[in-house]
């Protein structure tokens, strides 16, 4: 990889492989400051007849080309760099998830403790989780066994005991896996990558169980105590395999690595550096969701217990808009998606329209009755893959929390969801039928419906998908990746102050008085209601709510909030519905 000081970037060409769509974008530097420019796309070309993902990528770049008049594929084939005048690039960097991205076998001794905190490595390196073994899964070892020999993995990730602790259950994870003699997803000349990451005791007992047909990558413990994890090690090891083993062995990743001036990232990866990298910038909580045909990731960056951030991100399988629509409806429920549609819709006529999406998954809405069903089914996707996440996204399990007088007898053994919809800041939404709806309310509405978000909570889409782009920017120039993500990638839908409380409806919620450019209002809120105030993007405006008893608004129950919010394409949301809205959430 190519030596880059930052001060010499001026020109960046970005690219990421998606499984059937290869983006590219143009950043320049202009006066000063790091604007996109031109984006271009492709389709992608890992599968026969091509075979070759870098032919996708050149044909996204020669568009962007022909667009910004600026030359950047030489007659050979190759990115032109550095930039000189019209001609070239100073940098080509480019993430992947092309080939159904990286795909892990996480095993561990204790599901809920070892194998969950491999879990999150693998899960926060951009990978697909495929199973979790563990010694307490309730399977029998022949059917562990047999699992194994059914995965295709693109590598294993094993974990197990604190150091100083199990040796035994580690060692006896490692004979399920020894004879079971997983094989790669891709290439059949290669020895499975497994990196193991836990009880340092016991890693030379485990080197021992595995032949040449393994190569074994020992790094730190993610679990080296009870009460900590320590993911960082595994993770950046998942990401140098994932470099070495996977994409050398794909269909022209080999080429695509060369043509690249940095390591090729995993999209998933790379989305949540950029989360993480917003995060510690502005000090904030932020919440990211991406909706897709077949799944629905969502990341999410909160202050841990010790102040310091904390990065999770859960990948929800059978919960997308095309491929497993008929999981989120037979997951959800069919009242549950038609509680959004306010036109006359019965179950038969949803079932109807879901069984045509799944003849026909890649078609998008062509009538306001058909978009209005496509919203409700995502409102539904996004709620489960957030309630998911939560879930998922705790506290250390297994850790006996410290306690009062007064929860003696509440007491829970870690586990508690550090995802807190009262502490969120900023949540961010992509993904087609998000980031691609008609009318901007349209987005806001899903989110809020979706999200629950309690509080004041700013709202943004990313339009064109470029938090990945910007993730991997973000590793070798944190400065433009982040100018880049304020300006040109958020488009900001507003700000939203959401009671949290129940009522009956028609009785006073809270007082509300706002103040901004050539806006001023004052008034009450009911249970039940919801209005919308106009305040663009970059302008501010100076917010009272005075809420009734029990109601917390931000600043506590009945306490009254002041603070200054932000406005966008839609403006200042006061939602006065309640929260929860729905007893079954």
């Amino acid at each position: 990889m190519r030596s880059l000081n930052p001060d010499d970037i001026n020109v960046i060409l970005a690219t990421d492989c998606g499984s059937t769509t290869t983006k590219a974008v143009l950043i320049e530097k202009i006066d000063g400051v790091y604007r996109q420019t031109y984006r271009g796309e492709a389709p992608t070309t890992v599968e026969e007849p091509v075979a070759d993902v870098t032919v996708g990528v050149r044909n996204a770049a020669r568009e962007i080309g022909e667009l910004a008049g600026r030359r950047l594929i030489d007659d050979n084939g190759n990115i032109i760099r550095p930039a000189r005048g019209k001609d070239g690039c100073d940098i080509y960097i480019s993430t992947s998830s092309a080939g159904g991205g990286l795909q892990i076998l996480v095993t561990g001794v204790v599901k809920e403790m070892s194998a969950a905190s491999a879990e999150r490595a693998a899960l926060g390196a951009g990978a697909i989780v495929l199973d979790l073994i563990a010694s307490n899964d309730r399977r029998r070892p022949h059917e562990q066994i047999q699992r194994i020999r059914e995965l295709r993995p693109d590598m294993v990730v094993m974990a197990g005991g604190t150091d100083g602790g199990t040796i035994k259950h580690v060692v006896q994870m490692a004979e399920l896996i020894a004879p079971a003699k997983p094989k790669p997803r891709f290439g059949s000349n290669y020895s499975m990558p497994v990196i193991y990451a836990g009880n340092e005791a016991a890693a030379g007992k485990v080197s021992e169980t595995f032949d040449e047909s393994v190569t074994l990558s020992v790094v730190e413990n993610v679990r080296p105590a009870l009460e900590r994890e320590n993911l960082a090690p595994a993770r950046d090891k998942i990401h140098d395999l994932f470099l070495e083993h996977v994409m050398a062995h794909a269909p022209g990743y080999d080429r695509l690595i060369a043509l690249a001036d940095i390591p090729v990232m995993p999209t998933p990866g790379a989305v949540g550096d950029i989360l993480q990298k917003i995060a510690e910038a502005r000090g904030i909580n932020c919440v990211g969701v991406d909706i897709g045909g077949a799944t629905t990731d969502v990341f999410s960056v909160f202050d841990g217990a010790d102040g310091k951030p904390v990065f999770n991100r859960t990948v929800s399988a059978n919960l997308g808009m095309s491929y497993s629509i008929s999981n989120v409806c037979a997951e959800a429920g069919m009242a549950n998606v038609l509680r959004w549609v306010k036109r006359p819709m019965d179950e038969r006529e949803l079932r109807n329209r879901v069984k045509n999406k799944m003849i026909r998954p890649t078609t998008i809405p062509q009538t306001e009755e058909a978009l209005e069903f496509e919203q409700a089914v995502a409102r539904e996707a996004l709620r489960l893959a957030y309630k998911q996440h939560k879930e998922f996204a705790t506290t250390l399990k297994g850790v006996q929390q410290q306690r009062t007088v007064g929860d003696t007898f509440s007491q829970q053994i870690g586990g508690q969801s550090i995802v807190d919809n009262m502490r969120l800041n900023l949540l961010v939404a992509s993904g087609g039928v998000l980031s691609h709806a008609p009318k901007m309310e349209q987005t806001a509405m899903m989110l809020l419906d979706a999200f629950e978000p309690e509080g004041v909570t700013e709202l943004a889409k990313d339009s064109i998908f470029m938090m990945p782009h910007l993730g991997v920017l973000a590793s070798v120039h944190p400065q433009a990746a982040m100018e880049v993500f304020e300006r040109d990638c958020l488009v900001m839908l507003g700000t939203s102050i959401a009671a949290k409380g129940t009522g009956k409806a028609g009785r006073r919620c809270f007082g509300y008085e706002l103040k901004g450019p050539q806006l001023v209002e004052t008034g009450e809120m009911s249970f039940g209601e919801l209005r919308v105030f106009p305040l663009a993007a970059g302008q501010t405006a100076d917010v009272v709510i005075e809420p009734v008893r029990g109601v917390d608004v931000g600043a506590g129950p009945g306490k009254s909030l002041s603070v200054t919010i932000r406005g966008g394409t839609v403006g200042i949301i006061l939602d006065a519905r309640g929260r929860p809205l729905w007893p079954s959430n």
